[in-house]
């Protein structure tokens, strides 16, 4: 089974897992295993504006950080197309935030479990690892 990180994940697992709870630890270390885990590219565009808005410095350029990522043959930076964009819109769920609508969305296309700490998103996608 894949395995989604929501942004936060993705930037703990790349650079701070010790911020992982110990199930999101495990769930990441068998996702290094088998190279499974997917990204949103919706999440690239989170991370930028919250290192433009000044809230959050990953310690790295943002353009090496990505290429990182590209690079790894753990991860997948999955594009949203319009489908993605109209299942996330589809989901029976009042949340409004687009990023949280689009991970659940490829979690679902993948049939993939989401790596989050986020509440909203595990009050309502049934297979969430937190």
């Amino acid at each position: 089974m894949s395995l989604v990180l929501d942004t936060f994940a993705l930037i703990w697992w790349s650079l701070d897992p010790v911020q992982l709870s110990l199930s999101a630890q495990q769930a990441c270390e068998d996702m290094e295993k088998d190279k499974n885990g997917k990204v949103a590219s919706i999440s690239i565009w989170e991370i930028a504006i919250k290192i433009r808005n000044k809230k959050l410095d990953l310690g790295v350029c943002l353009d090496i950080y990505l290429e990182r990522l590209q690079q790894s043959d753990v991860i997948s930076i999955i594009p949203i197309d319009e489908n993605l964009w109209l299942k996330s819109v589809a989901l029976e769920w009042k949340h409004k935030d687009p990023a949280d609508r689009i991970i659940v969305a490829l979690a679902q296309q993948y049939n993939a479990s989401i790596v989050t700490k986020d509440q909203k998103i595990r009050g309502f996608y049934p297979s969430v690892i937190w």
